[in-house]
């Protein structure tokens, strides 16, 4: 018979349940990690390379299997003919939101989870963050400051290869960075016209991006394919799949069982211990229980927030579910540059260009608090603009092949604001294909984030102007729906009472000692940047404490 009991579960093995079994095998436990979904072989599941006319529709998917079955999970950018399969079934997995106030669940069930088709965009926190609740009145203070991440920002950082450019930014720190991603000639224009407009106030750096640069711990550098989120061969991008799983098995500490859906925690009322897991198995049905003496929920922010409430555990603060947030987009700005018709671009870049923070950083803005940043790049028009146009025979191939002039566009990603009746909540009928409750959903935008959509247009503007474009065009669609950034986060944050946080400054509940949730549940406000780094540097700073606890006969 198998094993059933271990030292530690960690319940997800995506972005965080990597780091988990990585750090909790190599500092000597014996390590579960439950997934819900099937198992992944590089070798026969990832499909970068495939051209679309090996695809049956081309490139442009199943329309009829996706409204059937994929409805929701097509709305994300990494949705498409080859990478759907590394989406959930959104029948089988039912959600509810109210009618007038949707919300995107974005959710990947297989080894290695959301890493295979994530952003790969990596920045670090500053304190302007950390203690952006405090100084602005909202909800509760972070339990921890920079200082206490910084290390644990190089430990993850040096493991997974971030490349990138040191810029000295007091709200974006540096860190040991591969050599970065060149822009091309245009975005280096475009930066040099926003330092002679704005100095330092504004800058236009390249992206900070997990796709390696040069050879890094056996894994080859990036060769600019493009469609990372079909996967990487070469594995040159960071994912759990690449990287921290295959530490955790060279361990030989680390028991991974996929199809493992898991219906609730144990909990050992007498012990007030967590004391293990009863699961479901996706193919058959059938129950079983898993013991440990230490837990990570590592499953994303909702599906965390959904196992704690399903088993009645770690509520005491009222606040499991509440706080959702998520980064509003759709906000920024394009524009035609004229000159370098001589130049193009080889190869696909997975990246771009990104403009950190500049409001309410030095100054307040009058009309909202925190801020935003932009991503984007500049391209030139190519066989996609004529995609649709009508014609044929040589001329039309002619056209496909005839590359238009280049233009810039900022897209802003901005911070929201986390709110108590933004809120998941177990649904009182509905079940997913497993018989486990569902959740039901209420997030909307705040006036705030609202504020923020708006500010990115005008800022995007002022950069293009300053940069001499031409036409420029501020972005006429809506803010986008919420959870559609899939950033999804905060409904069992951290804080410093246990009367209105579900954490501690560690990671581990308040109420069982022996029970961690170190994914972006754990987020206490939301930044601008994008998140994953930081649910990274939580996760492995957590495993240590947990085993100094251990040691200590404390859990």
């Amino acid at each position: 018979m198998p094993p059933t009991d271990f030292d530690a579960i960690v319940v997800g093995s995506g972005i965080t349940g990597g780091w988990a079994a990585k750090e909790l095998t190599e500092l000597g436990l014996r390590t579960l990690v439950l997934e819900a979904g099937r198992p992944i072989v590089p070798e026969r599941d990832y499909v970068e390379h495939k051209p679309p006319w090996e695809m049956p529709f081309r490139g442009l998917g199943d329309r009829r299997a996706t409204a059937s079955r994929q409805s929701i999970q097509s709305h994300s950018v990494s949705f498409d003919e080859l990478s759907h399969v590394f989406w959930t079934d959104d029948v089988d997995n039912p959600y509810t939101t109210p009618a007038d106030r949707p919300f995107y669940w974005f959710r990947a069930r297989q080894v290695g989870g959301k890493s295979i088709i994530w952003g790969r965009q990596v920045y670090r926190w500053s304190d302007l963050d950390f203690e952006a609740n405090l100084r602005d009145g909202i909800a509760v203070d972070w339990p921890i400051r920079y200082a206490d991440l910084a290390p644990w920002y190089d430990h993850v950082e040096r493991f997974i290869g971030v490349s990138g450019q040191a810029e000295g930014l007091s709200q974006l720190p540096d860190g040991p960075f591969l050599p970065a991603m060149a822009m091309n000639c245009v975005e280096q224009h475009v930066r040099e016209r926003m330092a002679q407009k704005f100095g330092r106030e504004r800058i236009l750096t390249i992206g900070r991006v997990a796709n390696l640069t040069q050879a890094h711990h056996g894994r080859a550098p990036c060769h600019y394919c493009g469609p990372c989120h079909r996967g990487c061969i070469t594995r040159s991008y960071f994912s759990s799949i690449n990287a921290t799983l295959p530490a955790a098995r060279a361990t030989g500490r680390l028991t991974l069982r996929p199809f493992s859906i898991v219906r609730g925690l144990i909990y050992d009322k007498e012990r007030n211990r967590i004391a293990g897991v009863r699961i479901v198995d996706a193919q058959t049905k059938a129950e079983r229980e898993y013991t440990a003496r230490v837990v990570f929920l590592c499953a994303s922010a909702l599906e965390s927030a959904r196992i704690l409430l399903n088993s009645g555990i770690g509520n005491s603060s009222d606040q499991v579910g509440r706080n959702i947030m998520d980064h509003i987009k759709w906000g920024g700005a394009s524009g035609g540059i004229d000159g370098w018709t001589d130049r193009r671009e080889i190869g696909e870049r997975p990246n771009g260009i990104y403009v950190p923070r500049f409001r309410n950083v030095s100054s307040r803005h009058p009309d909202f608090i925190r801020g935003y940043g932009f991503q984007g790049g500049a391209d030139r028009d190519g066989w996609r603009a004529s995609l649709h146009a009508p014609g044929i025979g040589p001329a039309f191939k002619a056209r496909l092949n005839s590359l238009g002039p280049w233009s810039m566009t900022f897209e802003g990603f901005g911070e929201m604001l986390p709110r108590a009746e933004n809120r998941a909540a177990i649904h009182p009928t509905l079940a997913d294909a497993w018989g486990i409750p569902s959740l039901h959903i209420d997030c909307k935008w705040s006036d705030n984030e609202l504020a923020i959509h708006r500010d990115m247009n005008v800022a995007a503007a002022e950069l293009l102007e300053a940069a001499g474009a031409r036409d420029i065009r501020p972005s006429t669609r809506g803010p986008s729906t919420p959870g559609g950034t899939n950033h999804e986060m905060g409904t069992a944050r951290m804080g410093r009472d246990p009367k209105t946080s579900v954490l501690n400054g560690w990671n581990q509940s308040w109420d069982v000692p022996n029970l961690f949730v170190t994914d972006g549940a754990a987020m206490t406000s939301s930044g601008c940047q994008n998140p994953s780094l930081t649910y990274m540097a939580l996760t492995a700073r957590a495993c240590h404490h947990a085993v100094e606890q251990l040691k200590r006969g404390e859990l």
